[in-house]
């Protein structure tokens, strides 16, 4: 081990425009009577999303061994809030997620969380390029640009139409060989869309993709778009081929969600994945959730876009290796 191990991965010049910019967050949400709030790190439940793998802990329940997990976002917990309270809150945390390392990933990471009641999706964007006007101290304007154009831009397909046939033949020809997914139509599409679009966007100005297709709509409402396809009510914010942020407008039916969560936990099976545990008290809160908007944002990816920073092992304290 080299001596110099226990330095953190960031410098101190890193950690103090990091700090500058929490507080000028949290100034921002202050101002606009936003209520910080704090949930539980540990959960009785777990993210049933097949991508999005929480990190179980064993703890002692009252002399019971248990297994808890450590939350992938505080969206259930700030949604058990929000219907109790119907107030407008924010959440600044750190979040886990299994097996996530990369220059653009960290096991453990930082989110920024907010909800709110009352708000469209269009009046939550113009809140996100305030934030990022203050931030950044200079004005931002958001370029919209929907999922499908984005995808015929830089694919060349309709991905709504597009068969797995010639979504997996375009996958071969841009050096995606060796990976089968079969009939899996959005997996195609995310695969795709991962290397063929995302690394374009958001590079002349801050790109919000917005009307994505329905298999991506998590926690999100599914509508009509005027050209009669059915898509999911969220955005997703790139900033130089970075995603950011991402946002939707709430789902507030606990039947639906039920459903989804089930549905989840179908396709868990079916890929060798464990059965996630469903949160019922958000469901029991869910009916009861305010018509609003949500969004989470990377933290240190914002900071890395701000700072030039290659890796995020460069703005924060120290990257998973080093921990």
């Amino acid at each position: 081990m080299s001596t110099k191990d226990y330095h953190p991965t960031m410098r101190l010049q890193m950690a103090q425009k990091r700090a500058q910019m929490l507080a000028t967050i949290r100034q921002f949400f202050a101002e606009r009577d936003v209520l910080e709030v704090q949930t539980p790190l540990l959960s009785q439940a777990g993210n049933t999303d097949v991508f999005v793998p929480s990190i179980s802990a064993n703890i002692t329940l009252h002399d019971t061994p248990t297994i808890y997990y450590l939350h992938t976002s505080p969206e259930f917990a700030m949604k058990r809030m929000l219907a109790a309270w119907q107030v407008a809150i924010y959440q600044i945390c750190p979040v886990f997620r299994d097996n996530e390392v990369g220059h653009r990933h960290n096991s453990e990471f930082t989110m920024l969380e907010w909800y709110r009641p009352g708000f469209s999706l269009n009046e939550l964007a113009l809140e996100l390029a305030e934030l990022l006007t203050v931030v950044s101290e200079r004005v931002q304007v958001l370029t919209h640009y929907s999922y499908s154009q984005a995808f015929m831009d830089y694919v060349g397909v309709n991905p709504l139409s597009a068969n797995c046939h010639v979504l997996s033949a375009i996958a071969e020809q841009n050096g995606l060989s060796g990976i089968d997914l079969g009939e899996d139509h959005q997996g195609w599409l995310d695969l795709l869309f991962s290397h063929l679009v995302e690394p374009n966007l958001g590079h002349d100005s801050p790109t919000l993709i917005t009307d994505y297709p329905p298999a991506t709509a998590a926690l999100a409402k599914i509508e009509t778009d005027s050209d009669g396809n059915k898509v999911a009510k969220r955005f997703e914010l790139y900033i130089n081929g970075i995603e950011i942020a991402n946002a939707y407008d709430e789902l507030a039916d606990s039947q639906a969600l039920r459903a989804r969560f089930e549905q989840d936990n179908i396709e868990r099976t079916q890929r060798g994945l464990p059965v996630m545990p469903i949160d019922e008290r958000l469901l029991s809160a869910c009916d009861e959730l305010p018509a609003c908007s949500g969004i989470a944002l990377g933290i240190d990816r914002l900071m890395m876009v701000l700072a030039g920073a290659k890796s995020i092992d460069k703005v924060i304290g120290f990257g998973v290796d080093r921990a």
